[in-house]
């Protein structure tokens, strides 16, 4: 069965509508770039919680990124196919922890986690290509995350 055919039937199961952000990392172009201006709709409301459950949350989203992704990786045979980015609306997330109020924060946040992300610094680099399965797919996220909420905290106490 040909790729073209395969991966749409992933969206006959939870995990693949989780994995693929609901469908978006099946945009034909960028949809790394597509799956994390999606990740921003939810994060609006993400916003307004508590830091304490902000951060509940986004652990409850990076455990279930491990099984969604890791569901995908075992059917796909693919180590981190591109249909995959549950991983960037965890980045997303993380960099955006505590970004100040308005939108260009919030586009600032976005153009970082992307910047860190495709760029891959070190350890990014390492856990892309070194930790295997739905828990090396969502690592790498994670620590372009750290990289982009680093420089977004320290980009807005500069500003203060």
């Amino acid at each position: 069965m040909s790729r073209a055919a395969w991966w749409p039937r992933l969206l006959n199961h939870p995990a693949g509508w989780i994995a693929t952000g609901f469908g978006s990392g099946f945009a034909p172009f960028a949809p790394g770039t597509v799956g994390s201006a999606v990740a921003l709709l939810p994060w609006l409301w993400l916003r307004t919680l508590s830091l304490p459950m902000y951060l509940a949350i986004v652990l409850l989203a990076f455990a279930l990124g491990v099984w969604a992704s890791s569901w995908v990786v075992r059917r796909s045979g693919v180590q981190d196919p591109q249909v995959v980015v549950w991983d960037e609306f965890v980045g997303v997330w993380i960099t955006l922890i505590a970004a100040p109020q308005g939108w260009r924060w919030m586009l600032a946040g976005f153009a970082l986690f992307r910047l860190f992300d495709i760029w891959k610094p070190w350890p990014v680099r390492t856990l892309d290509t070194r930790v295997k399965g739905g828990l090396g797919v969502m690592l790498d996220d994670v620590a372009a995350g750290v990289y982009g909420l680093v420089c977004m905290q320290a980009l807005a106490y500069a500003l203060r």
